[in-house]
């Protein structure tokens, strides 16, 4: 399964999410250590979920990128 991560820059560090997995996060100083964090926090997260006898949601979120015309 593929998530979809939205990472964000802060004024001193980087934020994690997964809008699929509510709770999924991770915090870092720098973009490459968030991205490793993000992905460990989902394999924890979801091998929980299954100890837990939870289901795991299915991937739905999605994004796109826009392209604004400069005038």
């Amino acid at each position: 399964m593929k998530y979809l991560v939205v990472i964000e820059k802060g004024p001193v560090s980087f934020g994690a999410y997964v809008p699929d997995l509510p709770g999924c996060v991770a915090v870092a100083k720098s973009w490459h250590v968030v991205k490793r964090l993000i992905r460990e926090a989902i394999q924890l997260h979801v091998e929980d979920m299954r100890n837990r006898g939870y289901p795991i949601p299915k991937p739905t979120a999605a994004s796109e990128l826009v392209e604004l015309q400069s005038t």
